[in-house]
C-alpha cells in the first residue's frame, strides 16, 4: 500500500463528519418532539378561559400579545426621566374614643411605601395612650398599615404626622421606561376576586366591547371609553361606593363611585388578559382640572378616593380615572369641548393631589382570619376580647388634615 496523502486524509475526514451528523439529526429531531409538544401544551394552559379565582384571562398579554400590537411592537428602551415638579404635603391622622369597657385594636391606612416616579413617604411620627403599636406590610408593596392597642377602661388616642411628595403621574406612549413587572403580580392581576370577575358574563361583555380590536392599549382605551358612556356617578353613595363590579355587570346597570367605576373597569380589563388593579387612597389637595376633583380647606376626612392602573409590556403600569371622568359630567356638566379634554387626560394621568394607600383586595387585619372588608381607606376597629366584639356605644372620631408646604422642588434637590 502506498502512503496516504495529506489531501486524501482530509476528505475522509470530512466525509465521516459529515455521516456522523447525518446519523445524530434523526434522533435531536425526536428528542425535540416531546419538548414542543410540551411547550405547546402549557401555553394552551396558560391562554384558557378563565373560569375561578386562580385563573389566567384569556388572550392575556402575558403570554401571546397579538403580532403588531403595542406589546410586540415596543420602541427601544429609555432611562426613565424623574419629575422635577414635586409638592410637598403635611398630613395628620387623628382618631379618639371615650373611655372603652373592652379591649380594642385600631387599623389605619399608610400612605403607600415609596414610588420613586410619583410619591414619596419620607417620614411618619405617633403619638398616644395606646399600649402597643407597630407597623404590618404585606408583600410587594400592596399594603402598609399602622395598629395600635388599648386595654379596657381607657379613652383611647392617637395622633400620626407624616410628610409625603408626590408629583403628577403621566404615561408617555413614546417611552418604554421600565423593566418587566414580576410574572407572580401580574398573575394576581388578572385572577377574579369577590367584587372583580374576569370571566362569564364580564369575559362576553368585554369581547363585546373591543370588537375586532388586538392592540391590548387600544382595548384598554375602548373599555375605558365605554366604562365613561355607560356608568351614572352616584355622589349619595358612601365615600367609595361598593366597589362591586360582579353586580354591576349581572344587573347591566353600571355606575356608583370611584371604587364601582374604576372598579368596572379593571374586570373589564382582566377578562381579556389585560392586567389591572385598583388602587386605593385620598384626595389631599386641590384640583387643576376641575373643582370637584380637589379638595378645599385643610379637612379631608371625607375624600377617600380609588383609581385604577392597567399594565403595558414595555411600559409598565398606566394611570387611569374613569370616575373622576363620570364625577366631573355629573357634578360640573362640563362643555363638549372640556369634557373630551377631560377623556384624553384621565387615560394616562394622575394628578397628585392624592395619595395612594394600597391596592389590597379584601385584605385580612390580624387578629381576624377573614375579613370583611373589601378594601381599606378607613380606620377599622377590631375587639381584642375573648368574643372579639366591639361595644356598641364605641363611637370613634377620625380627621384627617392635609397643609400644603411650601417646601417644593426638584427630584435632583431632595
Amino acid at each position: 500500500m502506498g502512503v496516504t496523502s495529506d489531501k486524501q486524509r482530509r476528505k475522509r475526514r470530512a466525509f465521516l463528519a459529515a455521516t456522523a451528523l447525518a446519523l445524530a439529526m434523526p434522533t435531536a429531531l425526536a428528542a425535540e418532539e416531546p419538548k414542543k409538544a410540551a411547550a405547546k401544551k402549557v401555553g394552551k394552559s396558560a391562554s384558557g378561559v378563565a373560569t375561578g379565582v386562580q385563573t389566567t384571562a384569556k388572550n392575556s398579554v402575558l403570554d401571546a400579545a397579538p403580532k403588531g400590537s403595542s406589546a410586540t411592537r415596543l420602541p427601544p428602551v429609555k432611562a426613565p426621566v424623574l419629575p422635577e415638579d414635586w409638592h410637598s404635603f403635611a398630613l395628620t391622622f387623628s382618631a379618639q374614643m371615650p373611655a372603652q369597657t373592652a379591649p380594642l385594636r385600631l387599623w389605619l391606612p399608610l400612605p403607600k411605601p415609596q414610588e420613586p416616579l410619583y410619591q414619596r413617604n419620607p417620614a411618619l411620627h405617633w403619638q398616644g395612650n395606646f399600649s402597643r403599636c407597630g407597623l404590618h406590610r404585606l408583600p410587594d408593596g400592596e399594603l402598609e398599615a399602622f395598629f395600635c392597642d388599648w386595654p379596657d377602661g381607657v379613652a383611647p388616642h392617637l395622633e400620626i404626622a407624616a410628610t409625603l411628595t408626590t408629583a403628577d403621574r403621566h404615561f408617555d406612549v413614546s417611552r418604554r421606561t421600565r423593566p418587566p413587572e414580576r410574572d407572580d403580580i401580574l398573575r394576581q392581576s388578572l385572577q377574579e376576586t369577590a367584587q372583580l370577575p374576569n370571566a362569564g358574563a364580564a369575559h362576553g361583555l368585554a369581547l363585546r366591547i373591543v370588537g375586532r380590536i388586538i392592540d391590548p392599549l387600544a382595548q384598554a382605551r375602548a373599555l375605558f371609553a365605554w366604562v365613561i358612556d355607560q356608568s351614572v356617578y352616584d355622589p349619595t353613595l358612601p365615600s367609595c361606593g361598593m366597589g362591586d363590579a360582579h353586580r354591576q355587570i349581572n344587573e347591566q346597570r353600571y355606575g356608583g363611585r370611584s371604587a364601582d367605576i374604576n372598579g368596572l373597569f379593571v374586570a373589564l380589563c382582566r377578562a381579556i388578559g389585560i392586567p389591572a388593579r385598583r388602587v386605593f387612597g385620598q384626595r389631599i389637595g386641590p384640583s387643576r382640572l376641575a373643582a370637584c376633583l380637589g379638595v378645599e380647606g385643610e379637612d379631608v376626612t371625607l375624600a377617600a378616593h380609588c383609581r385604577a392602573e392597567f399594565y403595558m409590556p414595555g411600559y409598565a403600569w398606566i394611570p387611569v380615572d374613569p370616575a373622576d371622568v363620570c364625577r366631573v359630567l355629573h357634578l360640573e356638566k362640563p362643555a363638549p369641548d372640556k369634557a373630551r379634554a377631560l377623556r384624553r387626560i384621565l387615560f394616562g394621568v394622575w394628578e397628585m393631589n392624592w395619595l395612594a394607600y394600597n391596592h389590597a383586595e379584601f385584605p385580612i387585619l390580624p387578629p381576624t382570619l377573614s375579613n370583611a372588608l373589601p378594601f381599606f381607606v378607613a380606620p377599622h376597629l377590631i375587639g381584642l376580647g375573648e368574643t372579639r366584639d366591639i361595644p356598641e356605644a364605641t363611637e370613634l372620631t377620625y380627621h384627617i388634615r392635609s397643609r400644603v408646604s411650601p417646601e417644593q422642588g426638584t427630584q435632583n434637590d431632595k
